[in-house]
């Protein structure tokens, strides 16, 4: 059956269009229950035997919820208990337009097989699909849409005549208006919290309840602690006509009252507005989108330089937070002073799951608790749970409801439980949800689309790559690594030339695009890298097998193949789809002893040499042309085989083969980007680094001249010269140290798509062009460069997503989220082992450098451990010592000694567990010297246990 509906729009042009839209109707669509006598079907999902027991419900029956409880319940909804569920397209259309991660969420226990969830198509059935009436909001229409589908289902299923196989249809919704509608039509209707109350033998699910209206009038105070938020369409008015700005809200981790928001503009217009204070945050929460009002110029004030923290006993409503606000106070100096503003609404919400831990009420018999979250940028949440004692000492997961004007804290309800906190596993587990990090097993949709296993290379797979099976290509990589994406040749030919390879492994010939594997890399973006443990982009058999270029094995690749002369000078660039079989698999050490190893000639040492030889002069051009040579700490962990508990810590020492494969995969890159720039001007995917702007340079300016250096920031060769050459006598660690501030002072690299930007500039590699070509394992930005690549040289096919400069651009959104979720996932994790490590050392004396001055304490790194800690000066338990903060220097005069930045400090080093969510490695004062503020030096451990832990 057809129905048709025709009107009449108007074109730009200002013409008339006639516009016809087709709706097809179906009589043959399956109910989905196996009780059903009258439809035609081969399987069923909706189950007499699993329906759930109820108090309400002392019968057997299916359940339909409308549209807001799928929205605001999903917590409930995904619980196994809940089963037999009937839901309607009308709901999942409209929680699709909603909110995406629910939708998500709601496919996914859709999908689950067990939970017997059917997804019953009603808007194209003959007897359930209805017009919208003239004058009926689509909510309305929506909402008649369901209960006319429930009320079919009740008269299909004959549910309203008795007998012992009868099953009856229950609607669940909490508005009160549909209810009472469904009630007048002989519905059978819950509330949503009615139901589930009533569940039998499943008490612990009303803790998942998200707080309904209702439930939010019960707890609400007199008192107003915040202003209204505006309402939307002043909101829109008000940005506008300018009078507003939105942007995304950025609570800070170091101070509880205070917040940046991010307000994005065109080019280089990207800037910053200042919130402090309570009132003026106005319950927004990270990362949500707000609508912000600037103060008037005599009130803008500085960012804080006071690290404070919300971790005390909780504060109740009618306290709000005066005494910390008297800390926020700052000199109105217009050196300092930033725009600062206030949130007057919020535009959308960016709300999630939160993991953290319960602090129990100490109120008998109260089951009113708040919860911390793990992150400190997101506030305490107060919750309802009867399970309170249960709960405490575990993480668990929280999501907030709403934050009323009358509450310091949001509310919210109980999501689930990770474990026991401190465990491995489940802190492991928090540090992944709280990153976004998509870390669950591969679906079986995923894996269907492996290559079956033997997998072997055909005649016709040879017919279409170049055969370089006979060269001497060889890996050089970390140890332990099985994922290989790259390997290298050099040969001499016979023209005297050299010629140079880079072979990537070829994923995009086994990853096809828009299929389940495909689409699951795309959303994963990388592959996450945590102490002992990888976090995969794509299945093993592809990551650690099949693409994975180990050696004495043939596998597919992508090359990039120059000829040089030995001055490292490019004469020509070809790029070949082929087949390779590497020589050797070698970690950077090892192939360092080959080089260094005069008696060794053989064909794999001799290439690597060639190699290193050329990468020496390939990086000294680059720094000549204004490259910059940065430096970051980075540790590593010796773990143990039995426990995988971390037994030692070191960072990572560089060898020049580590700078030879760099040099060659930056090169490979170079060549790539122009290559499918050159073809695709408007849908290559490229990768930029930004300048930074010259504020983001005044800390680096300020710490070289506090040791009489100067630093010179007008372009990438004026600092890379500057570095190069800052050096002070009797402190040779301050050249490195002065980078390791350099690097702070840099913009994130991104990937975007050609067609939307005009500035390409790779600010650190002082490249015109760059892109990423040669970890398409663990990079999904790097598959998309492969496609590019075999299009242009006519090695593949194209297809529509590939040439469409906006799908493109949405996709660099997602790689350039996950990719910085995914660096903040490995410093948790290194943070983690850090403290893991320390646990069993007792406390360490160490030296360390100055980073950072603020106002109430000092930042010192450990450079042995790659470490930073923060020595406090102010203490709530004792009498702070005098203290004078000197902005410009920065300086901070801790009773009669004045600390500057990169001074050499000596301190104790332990790991503070009091707070078991929080702990932290604490940092305590040795050396200099200050009465009342220095340790006294703990005594040395007893020899049997340092010999155990040499050992």
């Amino acid at each position: 059956m057809l129905k048709s509906k025709t009107f009449v729009k108007k074109t730009r042009s200002g013409g008339v269009m006639k516009v016809v839209r087709e709706h097809y109707l179906r009589d043959d669509i399956w109910c989905g229950s196996e009780i059903c006598t009258e439809c035609k079907q081969d399987s069923t999902v909706l189950q007499r035997d699993a329906c759930i027991e109820s108090n309400l419900c002392t019968f057997p029956h299916y359940l339909v919820p409308d549209t807001n409880v799928v929205l605001h319940q999903i917590d409930v909804l995904e619980d196994p208990v809940i089963c037999n569920v009937i839901i309607l397209q009308t709901v999942l259309q409209e929680v699709r337009h909603r909110s995406a991660p629910v939708y998500k969420r709601l496919k996914d226990i859709i999908h689950e097989q067990g939970r017997h969830f059917y997804t019953f198509t009603n808007e194209h059935h003959r007897e359930t699909f209805i017009e919208r009436e003239p004058g009926e909001s689509a909510n309305d229409r929506n909402d008649r849409a369901i209960r006319v589908a429930v009320k079919w289902y009740s008269q299909h299923l004959k549910t309203d005549e008795s007998g012992p196989d009868g099953v009856r249809v229950v609607l669940l919704t909490n508005d009160q208006g549909n209810k009472q509608k469904a009630e007048d039509n002989g519905l059978l209707v819950y509330r949503f919290e009615e139901y589930i109350k009533s569940l039998i033998a499943n008490t612990e699910l009303v803790d998942r309840l998200a707080l309904s209206n209702e439930d939010k009038n019960e707890i609400a105070s007199s008192k107003i602690l915040f202003p209204e938020h505006l309402p939307l369409s002043k909101i829109q008015a008000g940005i506008k006509s300018g009078s507003f700005i939105q942007g995304t809200f950025r609570a800070s981790r170091d101070n509880y009252l205070e917040a940046t928001v991010f307000v994005q503009g065109e080019g280089e217009d990207s800037n910053e507005v200042l919130i402090q204070g309570l009132q003026n945050l106005n319950r927004a929460v990270h990362q949500d989108v707000v609508a912000v009002q600037l103060l008037p110029k005599n009130q803008w004030v500085a960012p804080s330089s006071v690290v404070l923290q919300d971790e005390g006993a909780a504060k109740d409503d009618d306290v709000d937070g005066d005494e910390e606000e008297k800390l926020l106070k700052q000199s109105l100096t217009k050196s300092t002073r930033k725009a600062t503003g206030k949130v007057v609404g919020i535009i959308k919400r960016s709300w999630r799951p939160f993991c953290g831990m319960l602090n129990v009420s100490q109120i008998k018999e109260s089951t009113r608790h708040l919860f911390t979250p793990a992150d400190r940028r997101i506030p305490r949440i107060r919750i309802e749970t009867r399970q309170a004692s249960t709960l405490a000492g575990q993480r668990i997961m929280v999501a907030i409801d709403g934050w009323p004007k009358d509450s310091r804290y949001p509310n919210g309800h109980f999501v689930r439980s990770l474990g026991n906190a401190g465990e491995k596993d489940t802190e492991e587990e928090v540090l992944l949800l709280e990153h976004d990090v998509p870390h669950q097993a591969f679906s079986q949709a995923v894996l269907s689309f492996l290559p079956k296993m033997p997998w072997i290379i055909t005649p016709e797979d040879m017919a279409q790559r170049q055969d370089l099976r006979h060269l001497t290509v060889c890996s050089v990589d970390p140890p332990g690594c099985t994922d290989i994406d790259d390997a290298l040749h050099c040969r001499e030919l016979e023209n005297g030339n050299l010629e140079v390879g880079v072979h990537i492994a070829d994923v995009s010939h086994f990853i096809r695009p828009g299929n389940a594997l495909d689409k699951e890399a795309a959303n994963r973006g990388t592959t996450v890298y945590l102490c002992g443990k990888r976090i995969d982009m794509v299945p093993e058999l592809l990551s650690s097998n099949l693409c994975s270029l180990r050696s004495n094995v043939e596998r597919f690749a992508f090359s990039c193949i120059w000829e040089m002369n030995h001055n490292a000078e490019i004469l020509k660039t070809r790029f070949t789809k082929s087949v390779i079989n590497s020589k050797a698999s070698l970690t950077y050490a090892e192939a360092q002893m080959r080089i260094d190893d005069t008696n060794k000639n053989d064909d794999i040492t001799k290439s690597l040499r060639g190699l290193n030889k050329l990468a020496k002069i390939l990086k000294r051009k680059r720094i000549e042309n204004g490259a910059l040579t940065l430096s970051s700490l980075e540790v590593r962990f010796h773990i143990d085989s039995e426990t995988h508990d971390p037994i030692d810590l070191q960072t990572k020492e560089l060898k020049e083969t580590n700078s030879m494969v760099e040099e060659f995969m930056l090169l490979a890159n170079i060549s790539v980007a122009q290559k499918i720039y050159d073809e695709f001007p408007e849908c290559a995917l490229l990768r930029k680094h930004p300048a930074p702007p010259p504020s983001n340079y005044d800390i680096l300016m300020k710490a070289a001249k506090s040791k009489n250096v100067t630093i010179h920031v007008d372009s990438a060769k004026a600092l890379a010269d500057s570095l190069d050459g800052a050096k002070v006598d009797g402190f040779q660690y301050f050249n490195t140290l002065l980078r390791i501030l350099a690097t702070r002072c840099m913009m994130q690299a991104v990937y975007f798509c050609s067609g939307m930007d005009s500035d390409f500039h790779h600010y650190g590699l002082a490249s015109p062009i760059y892109t990423h070509f040669t970890s398409p394992i663990r990079r999904y930005a790097d598959i998309i460069v492969h496609r590019l690549l075999a299009v242009a040289i006519g090695a593949d096919s194209t297809y529509p997503d590939l040439m469409d400069k906006h799908k493109q651009s949405a996709l660099c959104n997602n790689l350039n989220y996950r990719h910085k979720m995914s660096q903040y996932a490995q410093r948790a994790s290194v943070a983690f082992h850090t403290q893991l490590f320390f646990k069993t050392r007792g406390i360490l004396n160490e030296e360390g450098f100055v980073l950072f001055v603020r106002k109430n304490a000092i930042i010192v790194l450990i450079p042995k451990f790659g470490l930073e800690g923060t020595v406090f000066f102010d203490s709530k338990d004792k009498a702070s010592p005098k203290l004078v903060f000197d902005e410009e220097g920065p300086t901070l005069k801790v009773e009669q000694h004045t600390f500057n930045i990169f001074d050499k400090v000596k301190v104790t080093i332990s790991l503070d567990d009091s707070n078991i969510q929080h702990q932290k490695i604490r940092m305590a004062l040795i050396e200099p010297v200050i009465p009342g503020v220095s340790v006294p030096v703990p005594e040395a451990e007893p020899q049997a246990k340092k010999q155990k832990l040499d050992r």
